[in-house]
């Protein structure tokens, strides 16, 4: 007997806006990215997420921002 699940997960960005501050690693600019991630399992959607993430536009990498 054989299963085969088929899950996938799309991400869709929906807006970036700049925010404060610099990164703490290269000094480039930062920017908030507002994100849709939905899965879906054979092309029905289970679940839908939106998230706010910090992302540096000069080296890429995701930033955590703490209060």
């Amino acid at each position: 007997m054989c299963l085969v699940f088929v899950c996938d997960q799309d991400e869709r960005v929906i807006g970036r806006y700049a925010a404060p501050g610099a990164c703490p690693y290269c000094g480039g600019m930062v920017q908030t990215v507002d994100v849709e991630s939905q899965w879906r399992f054979c092309f029905v959607p289970l679940y839908n997420k939106s998230k706010r993430r910090l992302i540096c536009s000069t080296c890429g990498k995701r930033l955590i921002a703490h209060s």
